[in-house]
Order: structure tokens, then sequence, then C-alpha cells
């Protein structure tokens, strides 16, 4: 199948241009698997009424988590709620969940509880079913591999090609906090290793350290969207950063996009910390990644309907994909938009 001639190293590709290298040549073989990669699920055939989706995610330790400043037990919450975001971002309801773990000797028995006891506690606030999943030793660190699974009606389903010229773009919640939350943990263990004598200082970023360590996914926005009668033309959960997403629908849906830096949902104690530590915030929220909130397209006639529904923030629109990727600061310059955010690779 693969012809290699020559070395070429995944860093040259990055994480997604490896997918596309490593699957291009996959073609589908049952006629129950109606949607196969490049989207945040799989989507297979159920029964007449009802399609499943099919998500699953990697989490390795020294990689995605640091245990110097993530408790087992918001590791395995965290790791549900990613997941469980990628079924949400498909329009659908997630009902059951696969855990794998790998770990070494250094973890005891109660440490895998703590773990589960996270993973149990995610499950018990998303109403999904923990119904299997594998355990096996390595020989060093801990990783963890969930596959979530849920359920749609077939034309609930959105996928991220439907996008429309002219079409408004929206996102829930705000943007930037997990990534800053990020940043206040590094600086302070690096404080720590430095001198194990002073305590990490952390009170005063409750807000975004919770975002990082414990996030939640947006699907009271999605019942609020459903209730408001609006039904978005394409959707996407924001784990990468929101400039990679707004790849992501714009390249599969064929169009071009145009946002407004101001109008971008940046919390308070995010814009501080930002600036702080001589970051643009309009630039972490473009790049940080881990909000897992929803970035969504919607028909310009759902305006009015969109604009009243709490924690919705509309932020630009679809362009023509002749006229490209931009954004535009609060002076009024137009940039052209590149893909910042998490790299695997």
């Amino acid at each position: 199948m693969f012809e290699n001639n020559s070395r070429t190293e995944i860093s040259d590709l990055g994480e997604f241009g490896l997918i596309k290298r490593l699957t291009e040549g996959n073609e589908l073989k049952n006629a129950s698997s109606l949607k196969g990669i490049g989207d945040d699920c799989a989507v297979v055939d159920a029964t007449s009424d009802t399609k499943k989706v099919i998500t699953t995610d990697l989490l390795v330790e020294g990689v995605h988590f640091d245990l110097s400043y993530t408790p087992l037990k918001h590791l395995g919450y965290k790791a549900v709620v990613a997941n469980l975001s990628d079924v949400f971002a498909m329009n659908a309801i997630p009902e059951q969940i696969l855990v794998s773990v790998a770990m070494s000797n250094r973890f005891s028995v109660e440490a895998m509880e703590e773990l589960y006891d996270g993973i149990y506690l995610a499950c018990d606030k998303y109403k999904v079913d923990l119904v299997g999943g594998d355990t096996s030793n390595t020989k060093q660190g801990l990783t963890i591999s969930i596959t979530a699974i849920g359920v749609a009606a077939e034309e609930d389903i959105i996928y991220r090609n439907g996008a429309k010229e002219n079409d408004l773009i929206c996102v829930t919640g705000d943007l930037g906090a997990a990534y800053m939350g990020l940043q206040i943990l590094e600086r302070e263990k690096r404080i720590f290793l430095e001198n194990p004598n002073i305590q990490p200082d952390i009170q005063n970023y409750d807000f975004i350290i919770g975002k990082q360590l414990k996030p939640e996914c947006a699907n009271k926005e999605l019942e609020a969207l459903k209730l408001a009668g609006i039904k978005p033309t394409s959707l996407i959960d924001i784990s990468d950063g929101l400039a990679s997403e707004l790849f992501h629908i714009a390249e599969q849906s064929n169009v071009g996009v145009i946002i407004y830096e101001e109008k971008l949902p940046i919390d308070q104690q995010t814009f501080d910390v930002a600036l702080e530590m001589n970051l643009n915030p309009p630039t972490v929220a473009f790049s940080g990644g881990e909000d897992y909130e929803l970035l969504f397209t919607i028909s310009q006639s759902d305006f009015e309907k969109v604009k009243a529904i709490k924690d919705i923030h509309i932020i630009g629109y679809c362009t023509p994909v002749s006229e490209g990727m931009f954004s535009y600061t609060k002076s009024g310059t137009k940039i052209s938009l590149e893909k910042q955010g998490y790299k695997a690779f």
C-alpha cells in the first residue's frame, strides 16, 4: 500500500498531515460505515431510525498531562469529557465509554481507584455507561485511551463540511482559559523545582486552573439551540485551538472566514493573566486549545434566535473560499489567520 523510498520526519507533516498520509487510501468496505475518518466521530448504521457515532482519544503522561500538578481524579474526569465533547460535536448524545489504561509499577491500586473515581464522576454527570476496556502494564508512565459511543437520528447529525457562504460563525462559552491555567501551573511547577520551600501560588487563578484541570462539555448550549429551533450547518469542538478548528471547517466546507477579535469571548481572568504573562489575549483565544467549547456555523436567518441564547457568541462569518482566512483586530487591522494551536508532533 505504501511505497517508501525515502525518510520523512513525522514533525514535517504534523498530526493532521500524518493522519491524512496514513488514511488517504482507506476505503470503507461496509454499508454500515456511513462516515469514516475526517470528523469529530465516525458514524455507523445502527437501526432504521438511529446512527451510532464513535470516537477515541489517547492521553499519554508527559505529553498530554503532567501528574506533578494534575490530580488523578481530575485526569480521569477530563479524559472522559474530552471524548464526550467529540460526541456532542456531532450533535449526538453520548451513551457508553470504554476505558483502556496502561500503567507502570509506580502506580498503586489506590492510585487507579482515584483515576476511576474521576471517570465515574464524569459518567454520572453526563449519564453515560462504562461498558468495557482493557488494562496493561508498561515500562514507564501512564497512558489512557477512551472510546466514546453516542447515538443520534441521521437527520440530526452535523458534520464539519456544511458551512455555507454568509453563514454566521459562533462559539460557546469562553476561550483561552484552559491554556492560561496551564501556563500558571507550569510557572508554579518551575518555581517549586527551583526552590521546594516556596509553595505554589494559585489561589487567585481558580477559574482558569479549573478550566484546565476539570473542563466541561458544552451540551447545555446544544440543548438551547435545539429548543430555539436552530440546527447548525457545521459543528466541531475546540480541542486544539479556535484557529485550528476554523481551518477544519473552512477546508472541509470550502469557504473562507472572517473573525472579529473584539467578538471573541475571553473571561476577565484569562485576559488579565495573559497580559501578566506578556501574551496577547486574542492570540491566546485563537491558539490555546483544550477549551472543549463548540464552534459552529448557522444560517443568517437564525441571527435573532441565537443572539438571545446565553453563552453563545457570534464571532464572524463565512466568505467565499477565494477570500481566504482573516481576522480583524480591534483597531480594524486585517490579519491572515494561521493554523496556530496544539501540535501533537
